[in-house]
């Protein structure tokens, strides 16, 4: 059997939401009735009430329902609903999924259920081992639709008729929660489905999916531009340490974390060899390499711009550079294996492909009228899910190495000009959230972790708009940083240190 790549989805949150609110409701009806109910395209195959702590830890008494829809004839999308048996909050959060999916993140189901949610998940229409392989896409055009967008609308459907016939009632709130893809499935939601959810958490999407893709690629040419073009891990803290000595202090204290990226103009030239080559220094061909990398693909004919690059500061940082962009321990770089797998798959048709030969003028073209139509989530009109009274949180690291922070600013300048284009903004019903330090979903360096969902379903329940969040870092392995606090500013503020007290300590600091 092939090792299952697990491909990072997990929300890097607290997965939380008013715990005192949690209300003991028991069902209006038996699980083992589920298994006889009738829903539209779509089958219950099993509905098992597990005991109390039986999922592990902490969890409660529960109705496990599996099912699987079939909107068409080559769909088998399979789905799972979990509903807590006499703790019930009386809401509903659907969890999304990483990669190109596959399986039911049942780990991310979890965390929702033991806070009193009914929470369900869907493995987006196919089954596969790996989260990097879409070879289930060749020859099926409905998978691929299944994959982009209607898996997730259909589980939220058949999710919610389950729950009414379990409570006899409809949920008072439902939330959508998802990095990752699951971001890009997030932010799919509120443009194509709108009346689904009332309020949606979008981590990390990679919504410009097809450009992500095409900067996959971009980044492998670079490396295999000419020999000695590959920049070896133990050079990824040369490029590291050169940018924090720059731009570390933008914020007005030295940490160790860029916090404002944006205004870090660093130049990789700066740690070129000035003779041979040498451990502390880029040769002119890895420099080249590098500068290619933060500046993102560009069309060659017109020189517009595909996508923006990567943010420089945690090239060496665990889950960054290494694992996503350039490889380590002599893996192929998880980029590039996504590249591989959607260009043979859904756009050459070709297990042969190599990516040496892309065009990013005629490709492009090609790879967006095949497959953008389904996969992208990029339209900036969010006008019927705001007329709805729905509530949007995105959110990204500025150290995520999978999708450039940089997308997720484009979409948010996008809808501005969309939505605002008088001046105004969105800040009533979608706000951005740049993380410090944060790579892809979760991990990184500093405080990273922050309690989105409790902030939204503030924001939904309450009417409190988040005007920050705070992160926190926990982790014994940077014991230095163990308690810090940082305040996480809704773009464009970001945190800048008062000049006085414990820079450990959110209250020091403020989001201009």
């Amino acid at each position: 059997m092939k090792r299952r790549v697990v491909v990072s989805m997990i929300v890097f949150v607290s997965i939380g939401g008013h715990i005192g609110s949690t209300r003991h409701v028991a069902a209006q009806s038996s699980c083992q009735a589920l298994k006889s109910l009738e829903l539209t395209n779509a089958t219950v195959t099993s509905a098992t009430e597990v005991a109390a702590g039986e999922g592990g830890p902490g969890m409660p008494a529960g109705c496990r329902v599996i099912g699987v829809s079939a909107p068409t004839s080559d769909s088998r999308i399979g789905f799972e609903v979990w509903l807590p048996l006499t703790s019930w909050n009386g809401k509903f959060q659907q969890v999304g999924n990483g990669g190109f999916a596959g399986s039911i993140p049942t780990n991310a189901m979890r965390a929702p259920l033991m806070r009193g949610y009914a929470v369900a998940a869907t493995d987006d229409g196919h089954q596969s081992e790996a989260g990097t392989d879409a070879s289930w896409a060749l020859g099926h055009p409905e998978k691929v639709i299944d994959f982009g967008y209607r898996a997730v609308h259909e589980t939220s459907l058949q999710a919610n008729a389950i729950i009414k016939a379990f409570y006899g009632k409809a949920p008072t709130h439902s939330y959508f929660v998802g990095c990752s893809d699951g971001g890009r499935e997030a932010l799919m939601e509120a443009q194509r489905y709108p009346e689904d959810f009332g309020g949606i958490v979008a981590g990390a999407p990679a919504n410009y999916f097809t450009r992500l893709l095409f900067n996959a690629v971009w980044v492998q040419q670079a490396l295999a531009a000419e020999p000695g073009s590959a920049i070896p891990p133990e050079k990824l803290s040369v490029l590291q340490t050169a940018a924090l000595a720059q731009c570390d202090t933008l914020d007005r204290v030295k940490d160790g974390i860029i916090s404002h990226p944006k205004r870090c103009t660093f130049d990789p030239a700066t740690v070129q060899c000035k003779g041979a080559d040498g451990p502390d220094c880029l040769t002119a061909a890895q420099v080249t390499a590098a500068k290619k990398i933060y500046s993102g693909p560009k069309n060659p004919r017109t020189g517009q711009q595909i996508l923006p690059g990567y943010t420089p500061g945690t090239e060496a940082i665990a889950g960054t550079w290494g694992p996503w962009l350039t490889g380590v321990g002599g893996r192929i770089p998880l980029a590039h294996q996504f590249a591989k797998s959607f260009f043979s798959s859904m756009v050459f048709e070709d297990a042969n492909w190599d990516f040496r030969s892309f065009n990013f003028d005629s490709h492009v073209d090609l790879s967006n009228k095949k497959t953008a139509h389904a996969v992208n989530s990029d339209n900036p009109d969010l006008t019927k899910f705001r007329a709805r009274g729905g509530k949007l949180i995105q959110y990204h690291g500025w150290a995520d190495a999978a999708v450039t922070p940089y997308s997720s600013i484009e979409y948010f300048d996008a809808v501005q000009a969309r939505m605002a284009p008088k001046g105004g903004g969105t800040g009533d019903f979608y706000r951005l959230f740049l993380v410090p330090g944060l790579a892809h979903c979760f991990g990184g360096v500093g405080a990273t972790e922050v309690d989105v969902v409790t902030a939204l379903d503030r924001w939904v329940h309450d009417g409190v708009a988040p005007d920050h969040l705070i992160a926190t870092a926990t982790g014994p392995a940077d014991p230095a940083r163990s308690k810090m606090a940082r305040p996480v500013c809704p773009y464009p503020q970001v945190p800048e240190y008062r000049g006085t007290g414990d820079t450990n300590d959110a209250a020091n600091f403020v989001c201009r």
